[in-house]
């Protein structure tokens, strides 16, 4: 039997939200242990590779981290499996681009780009409060942080806004009825909506009712729940705003997105008139005098 935990990964066992093509090889990057779950994750190999397209092979990624020049929630990182996950924050200083992973209403990763000034904080639910050692309160939060002294009014489920350069909590927004929340799990992923009702079932889970900005309600339980603001959100969302689309809607809009392309292509294109500059026919007199000698008195 073999011994240790697993090492490799095959491309048809990887998460469907990698997106990777089933003909580009055998096997996938294995995530390395770290802050997020495998199956919840996103190493740094597909981030710069396949998405952002900054490398063409994984030996070019080694390339680029070993340069130092990625940071994931401000702290350089070097190896290409590092796993990033759900409201982490991407910086590349060479380029001055920042990035946020969020959800799109398809359940895959959407590397947002965000300004330096929401590059600054990321939010993180609360996963435990509890008492450590001689007595000091702490918390822990869903990226694997824990935080001591932290606010009294804090709960379990609460979301906190974190200064990713002092790691320290700039303020809170409790788990509630009236708050926004995105969807991490479960059929509903990446939607978001504001949380219209709590239904408590004992011996069961907890489910939250959510209403979306197009009226069209939606349950999860509440585990699956990350809230992230009250009244407008604390950070950008991707162009859709958690909103999901009927098969009907996004058959219409596909639909309407191809007429407007062959409409574009069908219209002729105006051709560039090149204007000849014709010959003068006086020419300059600079050109067409020749300079007489000066004549000696």
């Amino acid at each position: 039997m073999p011994r240790g935990p697993k090492k490799h990964l095959k491309r048809l066992n990887a998460p469907k939200h990698w997106m990777l093509s089933k003909l580009g090889g055998v096997w996938a990057t294995r995530p390395s242990h770290g802050p997020h779950k495998l199956r919840e994750s996103l190493p740094l190999v597909i981030i710069l590779r396949n998405r952002l397209k900054y490398a063409l092979s994984r030996r070019e990624v080694g390339y680029i981290l070993m340069q130092r020049l990625i940071k994931v929630d401000h702290k350089v990182r070097s190896d290409p499996k590092f796993p990033c996950g759900f409201m982490d924050v991407i910086t590349i200083n060479k380029t001055n681009e920042n990035f946020r992973l969020l959800y799109d209403t398809k359940g895959r990763y959407i590397i947002h780009r965000i300004s330096a000034s929401e590059a600054k904080f990321k939010l993180c639910k609360v996963k435990r409060v509890q008492l450590g050692q001689k007595g000091i309160p702490l918390l822990v939060t869903h990226d694997g942080r824990t935080i001591r002294y932290p606010n009294p009014s804090i709960k379990i489920n609460d979301t906190i806004k974190l200064n990713l350069e002092t790691n320290k909590i700039l303020d809170f927004v409790p788990n509630q009825v009236g708050t926004i929340a995105m969807v991490t799990g479960g059929r509903n992923l990446g939607r978001v909506g504001v949380i219209i009702s709590h239904d408590r079932h004992e011996g069961s889970f907890d489910i939250i009712q959510l209403q979306d900005a197009k009226g069209q309600k939606f349950a999860t339980r509440s585990t699956n729940v990350f809230i992230i603001g009250q009244g407008t959100p604390l950070v950008s969302l991707p162009p859709r705003r958690g909103i999901k689309l009927s098969v009907i809607e996004e058959r219409d809009r596909n639909e309407k997105k191809i007429e407007a392309e062959k409409i574009a292509r069908s219209k002729p294109k105006k051709k560039k008139v090149i204007r000849k500059l014709k010959p003068s026919l006086k020419k300059s007199k600079a050109t067409a005098k020749k300079v007489a000698p000066k004549k000696k008195n």
